[in-house]
């Protein structure tokens, strides 16, 4: 990397780093270095001594070995404190020179600690437990080891009174670079703690209940199980297009008839569609069909799941979001969704044709079009007028067939399915039916959607042919569900979108300052070795050298120049002033 790339705190800890290999110190060593304790736990197991007549220990002092990120230093002669942070927590480090220095040199304090290490390195302490006098648990250093040197600094992130101040908030940097903001920032590592306390209770369940995780392609000739917008790739070796799949459901209901009784999957999916504080394009998914079971036992499971995962995440059966609580306790209200938006909008759906609803979306100033069937419609009436007024957990049921075309028809309203999707804080958080499970049935309702498809749709579903086949051997009544693991997360950590519970979302790509290259400045007349310069000083373009004064160009990469120590001819004044000269030509 060009030095003149690098800030001046960058440039003093590569020379920090130099410093460290000249004294014959590894910045990077390869030895394991064999931890003990957790920074929490020495503060939550701690107990003060016992202590004979004359204020001695009656018991050794406990030893431990801990190892983490020296966050920060205070230095007073002698003696020093440093706050140092593992993966649980922060600790304090009391540090003398003459413990850590038994022996004559003593380079280790007053060199290394001191002068050479930095806010951020990773440093290994063996030492023993104690109660400072101003009551704060501490470990007492008997020997230092360098672990691992930053070279890059920290953002500071001061607290006092209970107010933080030069926080690292802006969301763009904290979720692009999501290293730093775990780092600084408290309690976002407990928020993907809880993420991971999530999907470890809901492997529990499923396996007590006899189910078997499994695994199915990402990469799929076809795009089915939903209806959505895939990404498409190209496989080289069998040239072919195939899709990053948007579900795991045909698949997953492969199994069933294959014999497996319960199956499920926790894993990826791809939508290529937009990005909001609920969506992202890749997003975590899990579905379990489950064999001789309907929409009923289903939603039945699926309270009892949720009430379980809500108090291993929150000792509770309730959690905050923004300004409500929301209860996961079961059981949870079941509204037909029909019924809802009869509920919300006082239009009866029931019996109408595509054209009467379509009217009276149009009525409501809704945009619609001709390419939406009767069950886009609906869709597009309960989005507007429903979804988002169902803030306590409730099941929608009872989906028009038009709107489900993998879903067993209703066992006693025409028209219908078995279906229900799981609302909670205005946002779907579950979908699951009644399997349908008959070919014939199956095979209309995929023609069907090719029909949507024909008119407009861009989100209808293919034919499958493979699974029709599959069904044709015979799948037994099955019922399935699919859960937004993100959403799950957003809702049991109070979180307000989902770039919160996302280690890494999708970002725009970063944007970089536009700059010429090398051979544009040449051109002029540049020496190539002055160009980096010449960006330092911020001439990233030869136009924005136009107009520009040839004295004060030569004084700023004299600068530059001077203060990098660099050992680089700059141009004359009059060079300067034919190289302006040309651009402006």
């Amino acid at each position: 990397m060009n030095v003149l790339e690098l800030s001046e705190q960058e440039i003093n800890r590569r020379n920090n780093l130099q410093a460290l290999k000249e004294l014959g110190i590894d910045p990077y060593p390869a030895a394991e270095y064999p931890t003990d304790a957790f920074s929490t736990d020495i503060i939550a197991d701690f107990k003060d001594p016992e202590l004979d007549a004359e204020g001695n220990p009656v018991e050794a002092l406990r030893e431990v070995c801990i190892a983490g990120r020296m966050m920060s230093r205070r230095v007073m002669g002698k003696a020093s404190f440093v706050e140092l942070q593992d993966s649980k927590g922060r600790v304090q480090v009391y540090i003398t020179r003459d413990d850590i220095c038994p022996e004559e040199n003593k380079d280790l304090y007053n060199q290394v600690f001191k002068k050479l290490l930095d806010l951020g390195d990773f440093i290994g302490v063996k030492g023993t437990v104690f109660r400072t006098q101003t009551g704060e648990i501490s470990v007492h250093a008997k020997s230092l080891t360098v672990l691992a040197k930053s070279l890059k600094p920290l953002p500071v992130v001061k607290e006092k009174d209970g107010q933080v101040f030069d926080a690292f908030e802006d969301p763009e940097l904290r979720y692009r670079q999501r290293y730093v903001d775990l780092i600084v920032n408290n309690g976002v590592k407990d928020t993907f703690l809880k993420r991971a306390t999530i999907l470890r209770t809901m492997r529990q369940v499923f396996d007590e209940a006899g189910f078997t995780e499994v695994e199915t392609p990402i990469l799929q000739q076809i795009a089915g199980g939903a209806s959505a917008r895939p990404f498409i790739t190209h496989h080289n070796a069998l040239n072919v297009d195939l899709y990053l799949r948007i579900a795991t459901e045909l698949y997953l209901k492969r199994l069933i008839v294959g014999g497996f009784e319960g199956v499920y999957e926790i894993g990826r999916n791809f939508r290529n569609e937009g990005m909001d504080r609920s969506h992202n394009p890749e997003f975590t998914c899990m579905e379990l069909y489950v064999s001789y079971k309907d929409y009923n036992w289903m939603m039945s499971f699926t309270e009892q799941l949720l009430e379980r995962i809500c108090v291993a995440v929150n000792g509770t059966t309730e959690v905050a979001v923004g300004d409500q609580t929301i209860s996961f306790k079961a059981p949870y209200r079941r509204l037909p969704i029909l019924e809802a938006i009869k509920e919300k909008t006082g239009f009866d759906c029931e019996g109408k044709s595509e054209e009467e609803i379509r009217a009276f979306c149009l009525q409501k100033g809704m945009e619609v079009d001709e390419t939406m069937g009767k069950g886009k419609l609906i869709d597009e009436l309960f989005g507007e007028f429903c979804e988002g007024s169902f803030i306590q957990p409730t099941f929608i049921t009872d989906y028009p067939v038009e709107m489900s075309p993998l879903t067993k028809m209703h066992r006693s309203k025409a028209g219908l399915t078995e279906r229900f999707e799981l609302m909670v804080n205005g946002k779907e958080l579950a979908n699951a039916y009644s399997e349908l499970n008959d070919p014939i049935d199956q095979e209309e309702r995929f023609v069907e959607q090719m029909k949507l498809a024909d008119k407009g749709d861009d989100e209808a579903m293919v034919i499958d042919h493979d699974f029709l086949r599959a069904l044709q051997y015979g799948m037994p009544p099955t019922s399935g569900i699919g859960i937004g693991i993100d959403r799950l997360a957003i809702l049991m950590t109070g979180q307000p979108t989902i770039q919160e519970v996302l280690l890494f979302p999708t970002m725009k790509p970063e944007k970089k300052t536009p700059r010429d290259g090398v051979e544009k400045f040449v051109e002029l007349g540049f020496a190539e070795e002055i160009v980096p310069v010449l960006y330092k000083v911020g001439y990233n373009l030869v136009s924005d050298l136009e107009g520009g004064n040839a004295q004060k160009v030569q004084q700023q990469i004299g600068e530059v120049l001077k203060k990098y120590k660099l050992d680089i001819q700059k141009p004359t004044v009059d060079e300067l002033n034919g190289i302006i000269e040309k651009i402006k030509s």
